[in-house]
């Protein structure tokens, strides 16, 4: 019934994991998708992960069943799957994510059966977050028969490719247009109509905290390159003063 702060892993690192893992984040996602890593990578980040409580997860490239079980069997413990756009396609990634007879999951969770326990395939399909990413016009359109998808846990929204779709004046995070608004006002209702919880990924605190206010139960907190580029620059800034590249003046 609460909201959980996640964290975002763009920068393929063991050590930027543990930090990461380290900062008071309920989860952190290894991100396949549009983050610079790969399987070895994700499965070193998910090994640094596991020195504290934070939970591991990870979103895959795309909607495809091989990489979302290779990732469970590394030890993630839920999967965010992009650009869910219809009934059918929600019910393939579900079932990649249950074992039989909720699903088609192969059994055979190499590192999760050593990180979770020899009981992990048993509990599986009930511990394990199956989250699909309304993301585009046409899935909030289908929002409905997407969150009635059997065993679906969650949803998560994508801002910038759902305010690219929807047209919106600014593409990306925390957009406040009434059409993108108006999209999440109905993104939240079949989740609450659902029982399911739903997700967002935010570029601000203040953002994060008054979509977690409206109802969102995930919030995502920028990235671990977000931050970092972010703080980068502002000590820059700092230390410049008046905006003078001090080290070029040297020369």
């Amino acid at each position: 019934g609460g909201c959980v702060v996640n964290g975002w892993l763009h920068i393929p690192s063991s050590w930027s994991a543990e930090v990461m893992a380290n900062k008071g984040f309920d989860s952190l996602v290894v991100d396949l998708q549009h983050g610079m890593m790969n399987f070895e990578s994700s499965v070193s980040m998910f090994q640094a992960i596991s020195t504290t409580d934070t939970v591991p997860m990870a979103r895959i490239p795309w909607n495809e069943p091989g990489i979302a079980g290779k990732l469970l069997d590394a030890g993630a413990y839920g999967i965010i799957c992009p650009m869910v756009n219809t009934q059918s396609e929600c019910e393939a990634f579900v079932g990649a994510m249950r074992y039989h007879p909720d699903g088609y999951r192969s059994r055979g969770p190499t590192r999760a059966n050593i990180y979770a326990g020899s009981d992990y395939a048993e509990n599986a399909n009930q511990e394990l977050i199956a989250m699909a990413m309304i993301e585009t016009k046409t899935a909030v359109d289908n929002v409905d028969a997407i969150v009635s998808v059997p065993h679906l846990d969650a949803i998560y929204v994508g801002p910038g490719d759902l305010s690219l779709t929807l047209g919106c004046e600014r593409v990306g995070a925390d957009i406040d247009e009434p059409i993108f608004n108006e999209a999440i006002d109905t993104i939240l209702a079949a989740c609450k109509k659902a029982g399911i919880a739903a997700g967002i990924h935010t570029a601000d605190p203040a953002y994060a905290r008054k979509m977690a206010q409206k109802g969102f139960q995930f919030v995502t907190l920028s990235s671990d390159s977000g931050m970092l580029g972010a703080k980068a620059q502002a000590m820059i800034d700092q230390f410049n003063g008046d905006g003078t590249d001090t080290a070029a003046s040297m020369y």
